[in-house]
């Protein structure tokens, strides 16, 4: 392809790291999806979050000019997922880390509550207050070598992605216990039915769950294999992870991330 076409995939996301006390160990509880495709449910396991809207449509297309959508749903939402020349890519990042670490940009979405909430929600049919958790900025990510998408509404477009990354500690005892027991109450072939009974009642074909884990068995799982083995398809418990999970593991090495 031409460096001329909007052939690469841009996705910048917040990725936030929950964590909450239990037993008096750490716990990380990652989001747990199903979805169905081709009639065939397909679960992983993944940190909560989602893509960063951009607020200021044209401050980018005052920097780069031509630009795209990746699709109407991103379009209508304001997601940063766009495509673009891959020669503006660097320009694109520059724009992405100026405005991410900017508290109330007028540019770009910041902060991780708005995915946070809406996920929640959707896991565990509650609404997370203020009250219930805090958060902080703990870094960001770039993958900056492209791969192939598996999103649905861009399969296999070859997409750069920037994570801004948070950890939310979550406070309420209760809301602890939910995210506890949601994890335990669908396995992850339960979860893919539920997808699937999704479907068949007019839906996306999607189910959603939690994953909780022991945050030091997730960083030792991670740490005890080489570099190179770790970017893929992996599977904890049976439990298959995607591999921006290893984005809010700073403590890990990962070619494939440049963290700053």
């Amino acid at each position: 392809m031409s460096g001329d076409e909007l052939s690469l995939r841009v996705s910048v996301a917040t990725l936030a790291r929950v964590v909450f006390p239990h037993d008096g160990a750490t716990m990380l509880a990652l989001e747990r999806k199903a979805t169905l495709r081709n009639d065939t449910a397909y679960v992983v396991a993944q940190p909560f979050g989602g893509a960063v809207r951009l607020l200021n449509v044209a401050a980018l297309h005052d920097l780069i000019g031509a630009f795209r959508f990746d699709s109407d749903r991103s379009r209508a939402e304001q997601d940063f997922r766009i495509l673009i020349r891959p020669a503006d890519w660097s320009r694109v990042k520059a724009f992405c880390l100026h405005h991410l670490r900017r508290a109330d940009d007028p540019a770009l979405e910041t902060d991780p509550e708005r995915e946070l909430i809406e996920e929640l929600a959707e896991c565990l049919q509650v609404t997370l207050k203020p009250t219930q958790f805090t958060y902080r900025s703990i870094g960001i990510a770039i993958e900056d070598t492209p791969t192939p998408t598996d999103n649905i509404y861009s399969q296999g477009v070859p997409t750069v992605r920037l994570y801004s990354i948070f950890e939310v500690m979550i406070t309420d005892t209760a809301l602890c216990l939910a995210l506890l027991n949601a994890s335990e109450r669908h396995t992850d072939a339960a979860l893919g039915t539920l997808a699937v009974n999704n479907a068949q009642s007019g839906g996306r074909g999607r189910a959603n769950s939690v994953l909780t884990i022991p945050l030091d068995s997730m960083t030792t799982f991670y740490r005890i294999m080489s570099p190179d083995q770790r970017y893929g398809a992996v599977n904890l418990d049976g439990h298959p992870l995607d591999p921006s999970v290893l984005a809010i593991l700073d403590s890990i090495d990962v070619p494939q991330l440049q963290r700053l």
